[in-house]
């Protein structure tokens, strides 16, 4: 699982938003969450995407869109405007059906190998590449045509090429990075000036904030297992996490590493006592919400998911997951993802699919998405974003690696092992196990 995300990728997107300065304005294969309510104020950006000036001409027919989110969810809801806009100013008629997580990723790919008709659907760029990578139609043509990449960020765009085996077969939209989330009001109680970038800074950090009486970490089953992925991903990379747990190489001695570490954060108390217990969303609501914890490892749709709890006032603060003394990969590494648009190979009008898809990931309904669904947005020249996602950006902005981290850094790779992973880690951050004892269990558990 080599990572690919360079960094003159992103150097390319930081300069294409300084250009477009005076522009628009707007705003996990994954436990993909349920974001909080819309917010409903409408982004001032009302630009149409520039090639949908002259739409494209209509070749019959209706467009069949399959989509992952309820009708009532904030991502649909911009979905659905720019659907209408896009019916009403080409003519084109589109069955747009919102499916849910559990609808799409139990239906899409026998209704697509039943030969139904869909035309486009979506999903995080992992499934959609990889669990229904043989129903996508070849886009780069389509996107050379219409000049597309002209307003795409070009790191989120490599992604998607990435994953599909270096052919572009999918559109990003709604990007999130993974990092650690944070109460700013609370590292200030604790006198903390500046965010960890390293091991040992963040176990001073996680050290003032016990001397505050402030419970540093909290975390739930969930996420848990991202933690063990970062850490081993830190020291040793993420193809090599992918062969411990798939080959069952637990004896590797940055398995060792990683677990002493933890073993140290655990028995210096700088867990939540509630740890083991959390059953998510405990962690991130009635701890790191309403402010019992001042940390929490998670994606960068947390804070909407949280704002009807921590209210308008909370201070946000993100840094990424720290370097470790001795590992391959620093802070520039991380999990970026994003939700992605494909269009079905025997779909009768690409024309019109990809055409609808411009409508929804570029423009208006770009800036619409970033604001309303508290999200990054993929539209280069929207350069405004949601003031919930303003600590956000200089994280995501500082991925300068030569990849991309997968979700949880490869850890959930081996589907049979990843419950026993997820138990004995949490023994581990709780104390109820020791460093030894982790690798012990999960070499047993791999024979």
């Amino acid at each position: 699982m080599k990572k690919k995300l360079l960094s003159i990728l992103l150097s390319a997107t930081m300069a294409a938003a300084m250009l477009a300065g005076c522009g628009n304005s707007s705003s996990q294969n994954t436990p993909t969450q349920d974001p909080a309510p819309a917010q409903t104020e409408t982004p001032s950006n009302t630009e149409t995407p520039a090639n949908n000036e002259t739409p494209a001409e209509s070749t019959g027919g209706t467009l069949v869109y399959w989509s992952m989110w309820e009708a009532t969810e904030p991502q649909a809801q911009v979905i659905q405007a720019a659907v209408d806009k896009y019916m009403a100013d080409t003519g084109v008629t589109v069955d747009l059906q919102f499916k849910g997580r559990t609808g799409q990723r139990e239906g899409l790919e026998a209704a697509l190998a039943a030969g139904q008709q869909i035309d486009i659907f979506d999903e995080d760029v992992d499934r959609v590449n990889g669990t229904w990578g043989s129903y996508l139609m070849d886009l780069e043509s389509l996107v050379a045509e219409t000049g597309y990449e002209q307003k795409a960020s070009p790191a989120l765009m490599q992604i998607a090429r990435d994953v599909a085996g270096g052919t572009l077969k999918s559109i990003p939209y709604q990007a999130s990075v993974f990092a650690f989330f944070y109460n700013q009001d609370l590292f200030d109680q604790a006198g903390i000036t500046a965010v960890p970038t390293t091991w040992s800074e963040f176990l001073d950090v996680c050290q003032k904030l016990k001397d505050a009486g402030i419970v540093p970490i909290t975390c739930d089953d969930a996420y848990i297992d991202c933690m063990i992925g970062y850490h081993l991903g830190r020291l040793g990379g993420e193809d090599k996490v992918v062969d411990i747990v798939t080959n069952g190489k637990w004896d590797d001695p940055i398995v060792k590493q990683m677990a002493e570490d933890y073993e140290e954060l655990a028995s210096k108390g700088y867990f939540s006592p509630n740890l083991a217990q959390n059953v998510w969303p405990a962690g991130q609501n009635t701890e790191l919400a309403l402010g019992g914890a001042a940390m929490y490892l998670n994606g960068s749709w947390l804070p909407n998911e949280v704002k009807n709890m921590t209210g308008p006032d909370f201070r946000w603060g993100c840094f990424s997951y720290p370097a470790v003394d001795g590992g391959v990969d620093g802070t520039e590494a991380l999990n970026v993802s994003n939700q992605v648009l494909a269009i079905n190979k025997d779909s009768k009008m690409a024309k019109e699919a990809f055409n609808l898809i411009t409508y929804i990931t570029q423009g208006e309904f770009d800036a619409m998405m970033a604001e309303q669904a508290v999200s990054i947005p993929t539209d280069t020249t929207n350069t405004t974003w949601p003031k919930l996602m303003a600590n956000v950006k200089p994280v995501y902005e500082g991925i300068t690696a030569e990849g991309r981290y997968s979700w949880a850094v490869g850890v959930e790779s081996n589907n049979d092992i990843t419950p026993i992973i997820k138990e004995n880690f949490t023994k581990l951050c709780a104390g109820s196990m020791t460093a030894q004892e982790f690798v012990d269990a999960m070499i047993a558990a791999s024979k």
